[in-house]
């Protein structure tokens, strides 16, 4: 008997964003391969064109086929495009390109990027310092920034658990490699790398175990056929219960909800700064869609058992993140915790699963994605501002180098406070909104007890972000530190950035109504 092969159908067009970027990744590791001796100092001026043209053309590409109507299973069904997998993928290439910006910065550093000269080198010898004396810069930051942003659209528009593992493991492996990457600190950096890899092997082991405990229960990979067999199926719930909880595990991960989130702030300190202000945000958004994917389409059936499971978490993240911020003398550090905490808010939303008014009220979906775009605007630019506070031997966090900022650049610390007031929450910012939006979305879903912890944690968080601004308007001026000057490859992310925190504050219509007419996944 003879077996017919089915002939794959890719559907070329609607896959446009990610082919765009994964043929410039590749281009660019062969850019950094050839373009040497005389040619290396226009290496950076092409890796930049090939970003952002890929970028550019893949956003292109995403807003074309949004308007029109490209939707439904693509690629044999390995992915599926709805309205939240256009939103996610047109805010990850804003945000990647604004943090890839920072990548190119040299002259906050005097000539050089915040990366090392060679990733290769060993701390301290003879080869690291002829490759910062030669300024070399072999490091393939790049493509390795466009394989991650590849990865991160693959994960949140991924219709099956196969490939959404896949993408994880695509957007993962380079960011292990960026973290260990810091010019200045690099023993502090590679340890940062490698317990950031280490936990997320460790996270990926448990999320194929529950990927293959979830098959076993479903028969299926698929998250339609996943629905349906938790919807019919009165057998095997062991399976389907082990294998949620793990499944929850290496997404969460991901997202930096307590109890695993101790990578968070050891790994936000020891990257270089630009690569920790595209984790940020990229790799929350990617994960919080994949959430939502996972237990929306394909485990929905069973809300009343992962609600409560994520209810508790919220509160524990919540309460940690903006405790734990208080102590905080870093700058960097204290941002990783006020993540922490922006992660707790966002779950709070995902325990609400206010699925109704579509188009109306912002959806549980909805009211996420504009939280995650508002919180990406001050994400980078708050990142971006902390690269310039430096002393003679690099970059500053201390708070004490922050001391009297206002009086040393008042532009500064007055657009690093717009960042600050808004992952506050205060209003005319866009954090104010983001959260009224995913607190709604849990007080209609029904957990009106868990919105009242969650304002209660934002008041908390709110101390430490006064207190540092307090620190730059207040403090005496600090000796030996200074603001360095900064070209456009900074100032842009910066003014984007604090222009998008002050409109989507003041005039969110325009947005949340995007949101809300796309804020429904396709099953």
């Amino acid at each position: 008997m003879t077996t017919m092969l089915t002939t794959p159908v890719i559907e070329f067009r609607a896959l446009a964003p990610i082919l765009i970027l994964f043929v410039a990744a590749c281009l660019g590791v062969l850019v950094d391969a050839l373009m040497l001796g005389r040619t290396r100092r226009w290496r950076d001026e092409v890796q930049m064109g090939l970003v952002i043209g890929s970028t550019v053309a893949a956003f292109v590409y995403v807003v074309l086929n949004a308007r029109k109507g490209l939707s439904g299973s693509q690629a044999m069904g390995s992915l599926m495009l709805d309205g939240p997998a256009y939103v996610a993928w047109g805010a990850l290439l804003v945000f990647g390109l604004m943090a890839v910006m920072l990548f190119r910065e040299v002259k906050v550093g005097g000539g050089v990027t915040a990366f090392a000269s060679s990733a290769s080198t060993v701390p301290g010898t003879k080869s690291e310092a002829d490759a910062d004396h030669y300024r070399l810069q072999q490091t393939e930051v790049f493509p390795l920034a466009l394989f991650s942003l590849t990865g991160m659209m693959v994960f949140a528009a991924a219709n099956d658990l196969l490939t959404l593992f896949v993408g994880l493991e695509v957007f993962s492996l380079p960011l292990y490699l960026m973290c260990g990457m810091a010019r200045r600190r690099r023993l502090l950096s590679q340890e940062s790398s490698l317990k950031y890899f280490l936990l997320g092997a460790l996270s990926s082991a448990i999320f194929l175990f529950g990927i293959a405990l979830t098959y076993a229960y479903a028969g299926s990979f698929t998250f339609s056929d996943i629905a349906k067999a938790v919807n019919t199926s009165a057998y095997g719930t062991s399976l389907l219960y082990t294998g949620m909880v793990l499944l929850a595990v290496g997404l969460l991960f991901k997202v930096g909800v307590v109890p695993f989130h101790n990578w968070t702030p050891d790994v936000y300190v020891g990257a270089p700064t630009p690569v920790t202000g595209f984790m940020a945000i990229c790799t929350k958004l990617a994960a919080v869609l994949a959430t939502l994917r996972v237990f929306y389409v394909a485990l929905g059936g069973e809300r009343w058992t992962w609600q409560p499971l994520f209810a508790v978490l919220a509160v524990v993240t919540m309460v940690l993140g903006a405790v734990a911020g208080l102590t905080q003398r870093d700058v960097k550090r204290m941002l990783a915790y006020s993540s922490i905490a922006h992660a707790g808010f966002l779950l709070t939303a995902v325990v609400g699963a206010w699925q109704t008014d579509v188009g109306k009220t912002p959806t549980s979906v909805a009211s996420i994605l504009f939280y995650l775009i508002a919180y990406g605007f001050a994400t980078i630019g708050a990142f971006a501002l902390v690269t310039m506070v430096r002393n003679e031997a690099g970059e500053d966090n201390s708070f004490a180098a922050w001391s009297g900022l206002a009086q040393k650049n008042p532009w500064v610390a007055g657009l690093m406070s717009l960042f600050l007031l808004s992952f506050a929450g205060i209003p005319l910012t866009a954090g104010f909104i983001g959260k009224w939006t995913v607190f709604e979305s849990a007080w209609r879903g029904g957990f009106g007890w868990l919105v009242v912890v969650a304002v209660a944690a934002s008041l908390v968080a709110a101390y430490f972000y006064l207190r540092l601004m307090v620190v730059m308007f207040s403090g005496t001026p600090a000796q030996g530190s200074f603001v360095a000057e900064a070209s456009g490859w900074t100032w842009v992310p910066v003014a984007i950035g604090a222009a998008a925190t002050l409109v989507l504050g003041i005039l969110p219509d325009t947005v949340l109504s995007v949101a809300s007419s796309l804020g429904t996944f396709l099953r």
